[in-house]
């Protein structure tokens, strides 16, 4: 039975429980009907397991001192008791949000708004204080904004807890009375008395975030954050955001002195300085504060980092710490864990890796699934437990952090592109096709790997200029570059037909250099550690000469099993710090179904695997599909090989043998495949073959820049591809059969074309375009200097044709439209109308197919379980054993 349905028993002639609005680390909060007095509340039930540990009675006896408090930014305690074993108190049910969600919402506030939030808070807690009440967990989550106005919540219920029955074992549950974020440093201590001006610092933490998006201290952890409030002075307000009156930064700078003697006396007079704009902190203060300005560390400070946290209980935000000085610290044990987030925030892989990590090591981004199965990007931050998706990042990839970790740079529609985390719109940097890589470095210059070669490119935006460029005579390839420190060079990897290994360059004259190491990803981590992955799923960390830019020492395993990917890629992120999240094992592996237009969905009788580029044969009896994880790693791209599956014999054929093939297009009679190849080196170039087993692969088609999907016309005589330039994205070209070579383009532009469908009767290419900012579907004559006409209107990919030629179809992120065309000598397309939905896997390449009688579709699905979560594993304090023993 649940608490709910309990409370509903015992508490039917009071409160009738109609739905849960949370849950927290101390309390579950429903949603009530106070049945005597006709409304709303918010019914808060104490985790049962903390009842039992603090003492019910003791308990509610305490937090019965605060129902006195009555105040105009206070909610009021109306109740409490004990029902069914399960201890509850009542508030008023306030109609709003937390600011807590506002911020997750909006994540910086306009400053008078911030302000005054913050003054209504200051009064509420100098009203408290009057009355002997400290609130002792002041925190976003704890404030409430009605009417837009600043009402605080549980007033008094950490210090219930604090001093209820059993109290002392409160780390038991692993329950904070106190979040580190928000922590005064004599929380932090544990000391026993705190007074008010704990909660002064706290509003000063809280003040902060709204302004600048962030607490003053961040961390990987508990500790880290911990470490930080004790040793460091926050960064200047005025330096992240200009628009901060002095006075305003002043007042904030005197609620977060480390000493309370150094902070307001009263909440009533930090409320005060921030109205007043000729306040200045006391001389003392102004010199701490001109000090942190400086980006070096102090020598104390340098030392106290150093010093070990011992606490009472493992997690995040519990109360009580002891703090120690040693002469030689010892470093703490690495953890090792996992997160999950289930439906809505799934994490998943993608070309490249999926995941980064912030340089402090707080703050994870990956690649996810919402709940409409489509791609996005979502931030979690080790100090939350929800991850929130980043907006804007709609089938985004490649996620890579600033140096000061503001902002996210990473792959999207063919362009490279960024996005403040604290909110804003998104910037493309450049065209990116064929991005594998990328790294941001000081000076605001990025790094990127495009279509093999290095390539440098302002964060600004600009022009990208050539750093690197690999022997395409030797088959090379410049993959996954990591700036080093300074920025004046990097590590990244080198792909031969021989393997990957790691190597160095200088920006000054580009000079490459090998490090003599087999391996991929590179990462740097501070104190001088080169972070790779061995080709059987190894990660290891090597001593590294920053400045002679060579390994120094014998590698040691930090852990097996990490995810390898095409193109020669660990699926991890790292940290400078040397915090790592890295996705294990192999790829998610997916279904081939058929859907027919009302959504009914067939799996076909097909284990699981890796399907990609699914096509039927032009009676509809077969179907050609790219299966890419068979066992052996792929050298680029979705590789794999092909296959045949016969839809009346219920069984596969497989046709290459290569393990480099994929996107391949049916000849029109129905014998022969065209489709892309990859050299050792992973360029790719089109070749054909017979599909009954008897024949071998006759190349095609090589250019110097990998060539993609293609869409042979319907009389066999010319094909139709899509090229991947370095300096012009994706473009469109055609090449007659009997001579492929004489190949005239069709739309080179600085826009990216992909996708290419040829109609059934030979007269029009449908593709889709980024011209507009976001890919939609264009039309034109596939005759020389053709008009286009646009066909989506709110997005869309990955084109086919019925072979009707009436209808034309294509997908957005979670959808099917179809556009009904009128014959003629013009190009005349309906409305798009939706026709379909479903958690049916996209790509940059086309996807899916249509029958050949238009009444249903051949499409790759996300398995229901892929839905659910891949975990990312997590290790922190890794590096902090190898650092103490080399000091």
């Amino acid at each position: 039975m649940t608490d709910a349905t309990r409370l509903t028993a015992a508490l039917a002639d009071r409160y009738v429980i109609e739905r849960e609005l949370g849950a927290g680390g101390m309390a579950t909060v429903y949603l009530a009907h106070d049945v005597r007095h006709d409304r709303k509340v918010a019914l808060k039930v104490l985790r049962p397991e903390l009842s039992a540990i603090l003492g019910g009675e003791r308990f509610l006896h305490e937090i019965k001192t605060t129902a006195n408090l009555q105040h105009p930014h206070i909610l009021s305690l109306f109740d409490s008791g004990e029902a069914d074993g399960l201890v509850y108190y009542v508030m008023p049910y306030v109609e709003g949000e937390s600011l807590r969600d506002r911020l997750t919402r909006e994540k910086q506030l306009p400053v008078d708004e911030a302000v005054r939030i913050a003054r209504e808070v200051a009064d509420a807690l100098e009203y408290a204080h009057h009355h002997g009440i400290v609130h002792r967990d002041i925190k976003p989550e704890n404030i409430l904004l009605h009417g837009g106005h600043a009402m605080v919540a549980d007033f008094g219920i950490a210090l219930a807890a604090s001093r209820s029955e059993g109290g002392a074992r409160m780390t038991e549950t692993g329950m904070s009375l106190g979040t580190p974020h928000y922590m005064s440093p004599e929380q932090a201590m544990g000391e026993r008395e705190i007074t008010p001006k704990a909660d002064i610092y706290a509003l000063g933490c809280v003040l902060y975030e709204m302004l600048t998006a962030e607490p003053p201290f961040t961390g990987a952890t508990a500790q880290a954050i911990i470490a930080r409030v004790m040793t460091e002075e926050p960064r200047s307000l005025t330096l992240q955001r200009k628009t901060i009156p002095p006075h305003v930064e002043a007042a904030v700078v005197t609620a977060l002195a480390k000493l309370p003697a150094d902070r307001f006396a009263s909440a009533a007079q930090f409320a005060e300085a921030l109205g007043k704009t000729d306040y200045a902190m006391p001389a003392t203060r102004a010199g701490t504060a001109a000090s942190r300005a400086v980006a070096r560390p102090t020598a104390t400070q340098s030392v106290l980092r150093g010093v070990p946290w011992l606490f009472a209980a493992a997690g995040i935000g519990t109360s009580a710490w002891l703090v120690t000085h040693r002469p030689r610290p010892v470093a703490p044990p690495a953890e090792r864990f996992t997160l999950s987030f289930g439906r809505g925030a799934a994490a998943a892989d993608a070309t490249g890796s999926p995941i980064a990590v912030s340089p402090d090591g707080s703050r994870i981004v990956y690649v996810g699934l919402d709940s409409a199965g489509a791609r996005r990007l979502f931030l979690r931050s080790l100090d939350r437990v929800d991850p929130v998706p980043i907006p804007g990042t709609l089938e985004a990839i490649q996620p890579f952090f600033s140096p000061d970790g503001q902002w996210l740079g990473f792959q999207q529609d063919g362009k490279l592109r960024k996005v403040a985390l604290a909110g804003g719109a998104v910037v493309t940097i450049c065209d990116a096709g064929g991005l594998f890589g990328a790294s941001w470095g000081t000076g605001d210059v990025i790094v990127f790997s495009q279509s093999g070669r290095l390539r440098l490119v302002s964060a600004a935006g600009g022009q990208p200029t050539d750093l690197a460029v690999p022997d395409s005579a030797r088959g090379e390839l410049y993959r996954f570059p990591e700036f080093l420190p300074d920025a004046r060079s990097a590590v990244f990897t080198a792909v031969t037909d021989s393997g990957p290994s790691l190597r160095a360059v200088m920006l000054a004259d580009s000079l490459v250099k090998p490090l003599g190491q087999r391996g991929m990803s590179p990462h740097y981590v501070e104190g001088g550690y080169l972070v790779y992955a061995e080709q059987d799923g190894t990660l290891f960390a090597a001593p590294f000469d920053v400045r002679a830019l060579r390994l120094i020492g014998a590698p040691q395993p930090i852990t097996d099993n990490v995810r390898l990917g095409p193109a020669q890629v660990a699926k991890l992120g790292v940290a400078r710090t040397g915090s790592l999240a890295y996705l294990a094992g192999t790829a998610t592996q997916s279904e081939l179904t058929l859907v027919d237009r009302d959504g009914r969905v067939q799996s076909l009788p097909s284990a699981p695997n890796r399907y990609a580029g699914p096509r039927f044969s032009p009676d509809g009896r077969r179907i050609a599909v790219t299966i890419q994880e068979l066992g052996r790693r792929q050298s680029g791209g979705v590789l794999g090989d092909l296959w045949v599956w016969d839809v009346g014999a219920r069984n596969f054929q497989r046709i290459t043998f290569d393990t480099a093939s994929a996107y391949a297009e049916w000849m029109p009679d129905g014998r022969r495949l065209v489709y892309g190849r990859a050299s050792g080196s992973g360029v790719i170039a089109l070749y054909r073959i017979l599909t009954d087993g008897s024949g071998q692969p006759e190349s095609l088609l090589a250019r110097p820049s990998p060539i993609f999907e293609s869409s042979p016309t319907p009389d066999g005589r010319s094909l139709v591809f899509r090229e991947s330039h370095a300096r012009t994205g994706r473009d469109i070209w055609i090449a007659p059969l009997d001579s492929p070579q004489s190949a005239r383009s069709l739309l080179v532009t600085p826009f990216d074309e992909r996708n290419p469908a040829v109609s059934p009767d030979d007269r029009w290419l449908a593709y889709a375009s980024n011209e507009t900012g976001a890919p939609e579907i264009y039309v034109r004559g596939l005759a020389e200097g053709g008009g286009r006409t646009r066909v989506s209107t709110g997005g869309g990919t990955e084109p086919r044709w019925a072979r009707s030629g009436r209808e034309l179809f294509f997908r957005t992120a979670d959808s099917v439209y179809v556009v009904t065309v009128t014959p003629g000598p013009e190009f005349r397309g309906g409305a798009p109308r939706a026709l379909l939905g479903g958690r049916f896997t996209t790509s940059t390449v086309t996807n899916w197919d249509v029958a050949p009688d238009g009444r249903g579709f051949v499409m790759v699905r996300t398995p229901e379980s892929a839905l659910e979560g891949t975990p990312l594993n997590v290790v922190l304090h890794w590096f902090d054993r190898l650092r103490s023993q080399r000091r």
